[in-house]
């Protein structure tokens, strides 16, 4: 009898230590998962934060430059660390070299656009035309570095997407300048609408290049 118990008992014993360990198991899966998808929102809400900042600064000078308002050099200080931040944000997937290249990219993307805004204001069409070239020629090189640094960035689109971010931004500049104010409404939020789709291709990229790669906090990389 005695031993028929202890039987059963070690019996009982086994299935209890089976299913605990089953369900411990099934728990870190389940907060695997969960930190998984946290970490996926956590990388897009980021992204966007970035490049809303982009689009936010940029029309902040476009409205000093047009507008001839005080705070231009602060605005310009403030969107040229945007660069530096956007930069920064992909180190921990590319590199150190490579987040420096990206901003090194982005800085004349801002000072030529400034350029763009003053010779479309003072109606000088010659520096306007040279400017715009050296622009879209920037945007080409950071498509092409985009696509050299992620194939699921494919050129052709990185290439229409910042073309069509130029078109964007030159015709909000374009309606400030014509004092066209409703128009100016409606330019910008088609800028910061087109750059919301910009930002979810490149998070969307880097984690389908990454999906075990631990995603770090841009807000504490850019901080840095």
């Amino acid at each position: 009898m005695n031993k028929f118990f202890i039987c059963v008992l070690s019996a009982l014993m086994v299935t209890l230590v089976t299913d605990v360990s089953m369900g411990q198991t099934k728990m870190k899966k389940e907060a695997q998962k969960s930190h998984a998808l946290t970490a996926r929102a956590t990388l897009k809400t980021d992204m966007r934060k970035l490049w809303e900042d982009h689009v936010i600064w940029t029309r902040n000078v476009i409205l000093c430059i047009v507008d001839d308002l005080p705070g231009t050099d602060q605005a310009v200080k403030r969107l040229l660390q945007n660069q530096t931040d956007i930069g920064n944000a992909i180190k921990p997937y590319y590199g150190e070299a490579a987040g420096n290249k990206l901003t090194g990219l982005l800085v004349p993307h801002i000072t030529i656009a400034a350029e763009v805004v003053k010779a479309a204001k003072s109606g000088n069409n010659s520096a306007l035309d040279e400017a715009n070239k050296r622009w879209y020629a920037n945007a080409n090189e950071i498509a092409v570095f985009l696509n050299k640094a992620n194939s699921r960035w494919p050129l052709a689109e990185m290439i229409q997407m910042m073309d069509e971010h130029l078109k964007l931004t030159t015709n909000e500049a374009v309606q400030r300048i014509k004092k066209n104010y409703e128009a100016d409404v409606v330019a910008y939020d088609e800028v910061h609408n087109e750059i919301l789709k910009m930002s979810d291709m490149l998070s969307s990229g880097i984690l389908n290049q990454f999906p075990m790669k631990p995603k770090k906090d841009l807000k504490k990389v850019v901080a840095k």
